[in-house]
């Protein structure tokens, strides 16, 4: 039986990103010979467009965002927060209902990102932390990394 693990859609060449293209992942492409991924948009499930304005996080990482002590905004200040926390709480739903137990996100993202994320400031500055989904799948004890992890 192969393990089941819900992976960030434009990893594996779904056009998700808030730029409207992919970012496939050779590494994952193969990991799909022995694994059974299911590709997930957080953002996307959240309700948010794609293309769409670029989000990031203010003043802390996702797990500041679970606890209501931080917000997402896109680079217009528009709150995205609600968004965000509902995309992550479908993706949960998700690898519940899949038996899940692993998920692969895209760096750096404000959804998917683990370890580092984008400061806020939109300058491409990097500050240490999780985006809103990792946090959020981390809480719930299942194992998340990256395609910088492979």
């Amino acid at each position: 039986m192969k393990n089941t693990i819900i992976v960030s859609g434009s990893l594996l060449g779904i056009n998700c990103r808030y730029d409207g293209k992919s970012k496939p992942c050779k590494k994952l492409l193969e990991l799909q010979k022995t694994n059974r991924l299911i590709p997930v948009c957080p953002e996307q499930l959240g309700g948010l467009s794609t293309p769409r304005i670029p989000a990031e996080v203010q003043g802390g990482d996702g797990k500041e965002i679970i606890k209501g002590k931080s917000k997402v905004t896109n680079k217009n200040s528009t709150d995205v927060t609600v968004n965000f926390l509902n995309g992550a709480k479908e993706t949960l739903k998700i690898a519940k209902l899949m038996g899940a137990k692993e998920f692969i996100g895209k760096s750096k993202s404000p959804s998917c990102g683990t370890g580092v994320i984008y400061d806020g400031t939109f300058s491409d500055t990097l500050v240490l932390g999780d985006g809103v989904t990792s946090a959020l799948l981390k809480k719930r004890g299942i194992k998340v990394s990256t395609e910088k992890d492979l």
